[in-house]
């Protein structure tokens, strides 16, 4: 059939981890930045809804596929059905939990010809970046926030071209290959690596950092916020009120 070959094709490691890490990116984007739009979209009046997250870094609400069996593994079906008889909160991360079920079986759907190796290596570089119940929940490992004063945590912190925590060099070089990759500083949005050639803000509320461009803030524009609050933040306030 010309659906499998298509999706069974032999696909490298590298391709199928930009394809879960696109369509990770857009579903957090439904639970965080968009999430009102998102919440509009799972109307419980309508027939079962999933989430999609699709390889182009966007996000769709719609009926599931109507091919027997799919072309790709189905997420979760009925989201829409349990919004208004659960806490906003609950139902996010409930959500959360099924994408991120989801997206591991797509990715080793579409890594089904992969051999051993490649499957184990293809899972540690999954392993890397935090999950969306992870990034929705707040439950990111951050390092050394007790080295944070209050005035790194607005306007100061914003960081371009320096460490986005406070670090000891000293202490880092005493550190193992191992340490120095579980203390590495992600997105809380986005879960990419820092680079101190991007711009970077951190959450007064949760003390994440996020890159500028995934939350749609500028140096120029950090400068006029005297207390900053992610999306996940912003929405989890939203869902109190």
């Amino acid at each position: 059939m010309e659906s499998d070959s298509v999706t069974l094709s032999r696909r490298t490691v590298e391709e199928i981890f930009k394809d879960f890490s696109a369509r990770r990116s857009g579903i957090v984007r439904a639970l965080t930045q968009d999430v009102d739009d998102f919440y509009m979209k799972c109307d419980p009046d309508k027939d079962n809804l999933c989430l999609y997250g699709l390889p182009n870094d966007s996000w769709e609400v719609n009926l599931p596929a109507e091919e027997v069996p799919p072309e790709i593994p189905e997420p979760a079906l009925g989201i829409n059905f349990a919004r208004d008889g659960m806490n906003r909160r609950d139902w996010l991360s409930l959500i959360a939990v099924h994408s991120d079920s989801w997206l591991l079986s797509v990715a080793f759907y579409l890594g089904a010809r992969l051999n051993r190796n490649d499957r184990k290596r293809l899972f540690s570089m999954i392993n890397e970046v935090p999950t969306v119940y992870e990034v929705l929940s707040g439950k990111v490992q951050m390092k050394d926030r007790s080295g944070t004063d209050s005035a790194s945590k607005s306007r100061n912190s914003v960081k371009r071209s320096s460490e986005p925590q406070p670090r000891n060099p000293a202490k880092n070089e005493a550190y193992d290959d191992e340490d120095e990759e579980e203390e590495r500083e992600t997105c809380g949005l986005c879960g990419g690596n820092y680079n101190a050639n991007e711009f970077w803000i951190m959450c007064d509320a949760c003390e994440r950092w996020f890159h500028g461009k995934c939350v749609k803030i500028t140096p120029a524009k950090a400068d006029s916020i005297k207390h900053y609050k992610c999306p996940s933040c912003s929405s989890s306030k939203k869902g109190r009120t």
